[in-house]
């Protein structure tokens, strides 16, 4: 038995366990699973349970972003993902995240002059960029400056003021491309370039990234909307890694952009974050169309330890509701560019060809994914694979704040504090270092 409604009860859950039953209440979502309310779990029977990467276990109650893996459905407040994606822009889908409904012409327009006019940095903050080694990657730098936002902008760092939660929500969305584009630069050995006010949110990132002083630059307004709609579908994803690190350090207080940095330094990890760079690194190992048939009967082979990276999905047991979109526009940017005669780009759409065609990929769902053609289309635009994780953390700054606030103004949570099956030695005497 299950309903349908924020927090309604349904039918308890027993548990017997030491020849004792208990009852535990059960919690219904507005879709998705109910959950069983183990809270109290250790008070009744002293016991714990036992989830290793939280798996089985919500830690929260959000209404944010809803995922449906088995059937590919992927809603941030309650609108399905292509649809935002096609009809929406980056800013008005942000403004979503953080307050639940769609904006208005007036919220889009005081919303957008907010940001807009938040996105340049403290001059002194250029400094620390000086600090890094010229060879420094891009997230090493990000983890740094953003933490160190904290140091700058110290009126908005009190959690328990709703006016400074405001503040440091649109500091942290509107200077992060600011940011980002600082580290793309350094790593370029270019001079940094000033945010424009009378840019869009993506126009003026994909500027920043690309003008240099020497030359005027105008932003194609294609590659443009392509980059919005890639910082749409990564702009939240329910409680991932990332996200749920950045709910941990908040739960203790910290301020939002030591959270946010946290956040960052989790997104880096090639199982997560780095999920785009490690498909197009593959790409690269294959090199040519006529080694694919090698590295596909080796993916086939169970006993071989390669995997086709940027196909399947841990969550998605059935198509990627964003890979569709990112498809979509992978080939748009690709027709616009004209990129021809690209030997990882030509061995990346044979590899399509085959998964999308051949019954060993299609049985097993092992569809190309978001990271897949991402990872593609951010090549094709220019950027080097160790900014792919970058542009992630740009994105997904804006689920990370929206989560974060959620987090704060809920009053049923606490400082996080998982627990352990302890292994280890039982209680034994200390020997003096002669005696052993």
């Amino acid at each position: 038995m299950s309903t349908t409604g924020d927090n309604q009860p349904t039918s308890p859950a027993t548990l017997t366990t030491n020849g004792k039953s208990y009852k535990f209440p059960t919690i219904a979502g507005t879709v998705g699973p109910s959950v069983i309310d183990v809270s109290k779990l250790y008070a009744e029977t002293g016991q714990f349970t036992y989830d290793p990467g939280f798996t089985s276990t919500a830690s929260c109650q959000s209404k944010i972003t809803y995922i449906d893996g088995d059937e590919g459905i992927l809603l941030y407040r309650g609108y399905p993902i292509d649809q935002l994606a096609k009809r929406s822009n980056f800013l008005e889908t942000a403004y979503l995240l953080l307050n639940g409904e769609l904006p208005s012409d007036t919220q889009f327009e005081e919303f957008n002059h907010a940001i807009t006019h938040h996105t340049m940095v403290h001059e002194q903050l250029l400094k620390f960029f000086s600090g890094f080694r010229r060879d420094a990657h891009p997230m090493a730098i990000m983890c740094g400056v953003v933490g160190a936002l904290s140091a700058f902008y110290h009126d908005s760092t009190d959690v328990n003021d709703p006016h400074q939660r405001l503040v440091a929500s649109r500091r942290l969305i509107a200077k992060m491309p600011t940011i980002a584009a600082m580290a793309y630069k350094y790593s370029c050995g270019q001079p940094f370039v000033y945010p424009l006010n009378d840019l869009d949110y993506t126009s003026n990132f994909l500027h920043m990234c690309f003008a240099v002083p020497a030359a005027e630059y105008k932003v194609n307004p294609i590659i443009s909307r392509a980059m919005d709609r890639i910082f749409i579908l990564h702009a939240d994803h329910e409680q991932n890694a990332s996200t749920s690190t950045v709910r941990l350090a908040s739960s203790s207080g910290a301020n939002p952009f030591a959270c946010v940095a946290a956040g960052i330094a989790c997104l880096w990890g090639p199982a997560h974050g780095g999920a785009n760079e490690a498909a197009l690194m593959m790409l690269a190992e294959i090199g040519t169309v006529d080694r694919i048939p090698e590295y596909v009967r080796r993916a086939k082979d169970k006993d071989d330890p390669f995997r086709l990276m940027g196909f399947g999905h841990r969550v998605y047991k059935n198509y990627d509701p964003r890979a569709k979109v990112m498809q979509e526009t992978c080939h748009e940017v690709l027709k616009e560019l004209g990129i021809k005669d690209d030997p990882m780009l030509d061995v990346a759409m044979e590899l399509e060809r085959i998964a999308l065609s051949d019954e060993y990929f299609i049985e097993k769902k092992l569809y190309p994914n978001i990271d897949f053609y991402s990872g593609i289309t951010l090549k094709a635009i220019g950027f080097p694979t160790t900014m792919f994780t970058a542009l992630f953390a740009l994105a997904r700054t804006t689920g990370w704040v929206a989560q974060w606030i959620e987090m704060i103004e809920d009053p049923s949570q606490r400082i996080g504090r998982p627990r352990q099956v302890y292994r280890g030695h039982t209680e034994r005497e200390y020997v003096d270092i002669a005696k052993r």
